[in-house]
């Protein structure tokens, strides 16, 4: 039976870049070599970390505007501590809207001093704040793109002369925004840019050194920089199907492309959601609904048994809410088919029609 992914992440990767990445586990490009095996010092991964790189920055369009592309060990949640590490001199601004933001928040009170400039967790973090005010006297503003736990996404960012720090895990490369609008971009790989086990970050250079603290190596944005995201071991697999899917992406039409095939698959199933009476839609207002994580609950929760069974029948994978919200959560990240989003609606009429 087919399988319909809607995992939160890991999430699934396009089936050419399994198939290109399986081919190189046991033969890397007809050298006799595992890609697991062959070194980061070695001509042919540099070359694969420059791919990745060059790819990374294009689909950004921030080529030749002074930025640098890295790939670094410890995912998303290192990254929480690492921009406060080199940009936190006294105080730094936060959006909160949600786990992750206050994650990056706990950080960041290591370094110095925290301004929540807003929260949405008045409200169970369902909706996105507006019209806030970033004090003028901060090193950086933080914020996160979108909340994968929650379902709510930034559809605009401030306008303000403070460097923006984004947390572009669950929506990086998804759809088409300025990006040169922020000067630190980091994301976690396993939603849209490939397996665990690696962070991309893209950074604008000339934030960095301002700091007056000493910062370990391992740390230290400039270290990496100055070794090309090579200082030490790099995680060779993750980075070369993180490139397979960069390529792919690029194949498949690049951002813009990409994004008006997830808001199709997104209007189609919001517009199941709130058509079914038998759902509802966590959040509530339209304008904050994610494109990349639509989180649903049923109204009646005697009918769950039946539901869950229904998703089971139909190859519908992963599709429980966080275990902090419950519900249902469908994650429909850039390799996410339109066929697969088109089931899981199929099913939630067949529960419909039973009821």
């Amino acid at each position: 039976m087919k399988k319909h992914n809607f995992s939160a992440g890991p999430c699934l990767l396009p089936q050419s870049v399994m198939q290109k990445a399986s081919e190189a586990v046991l033969n890397f490009n007809d050298s006799g070599l595992s890609i697991l095996e062959i070194s980061h010092r070695s001509e042919e991964f540099v070359r694969i970390m420059t791919d990745a790189q060059s790819l990374a920055l294009e689909h950004l369009n921030l080529q030749n505007q002074g930025y640098k592309v890295l790939f670094l060990h410890g995912g998303a949640s290192l990254q929480f501590l690492m921009t406060a590490y080199n940009l936190l001199e006294n105080k730094a601004a936060f959006l909160n809207t949600g786990a992750w933001s206050s994650k990056a928040i706990k950080e960041a009170k290591y370094f110095g001093e925290v301004v929540e400039v807003a929260s949405s967790g008045d409200r169970s973090f369902s909706y996105v704040p507006k019209n806030y005010e970033i004090p003028n006297d901060v090193d950086y503003f933080h914020c996160t793109s979108n909340n994968t736990i929650y379902g709510t996404q930034l559809n605009e960012f401030p306008n303000t002369e403070v460097p923006i720090v984004c947390d572009m895990s669950s929506d990086i490369f998804s759809r088409e925004i300025d990006y040169s609008q922020f000067q630190l971009i980091y994301a976690g790989a396993q939603k849209n840019i490939g397996p665990a086990g690696v962070a991309l970050v893209a950074i604008k250079e000339d934030i960095l050194g301002k700091v007056s603290r000493k910062i370990p190596s391992m740390l230290d944005y400039q270290v990496h920089i100055s070794k090309n995201s090579i200082y030490n071991t790099a995680p060779v697999f993750p980075i070369y199907v993180s490139m397979l899917t960069l390529q792919w992406l690029k194949e498949s039409g690049g951002v813009s492309a990409i994004e008006k095939i997830n808001r199709k698959k997104a209007n189609l199933l919001y517009a199941e959601i709130d058509r079914n009476a038998l759902f509802e839609a966590y959040v509530k207002n339209t304008e904050d609904r994610s494109v990349m994580n639509a989180t649903f609950n049923l109204i009646d929760t005697e009918l769950k048994e039946n539901f869950d069974t229904y998703l089971k029948e139909a190859g519908v994978h992963a599709i429980n809410g966080h275990r902090s919200i419950g519900g249902y959560r469908a994650s429909m990240y850039n390799a996410l088919p339109i066929e697969s989003v088109r089931v899981l609606i199929s099913v939630m009429q067949e529960l419909e029609r039973k009821a």
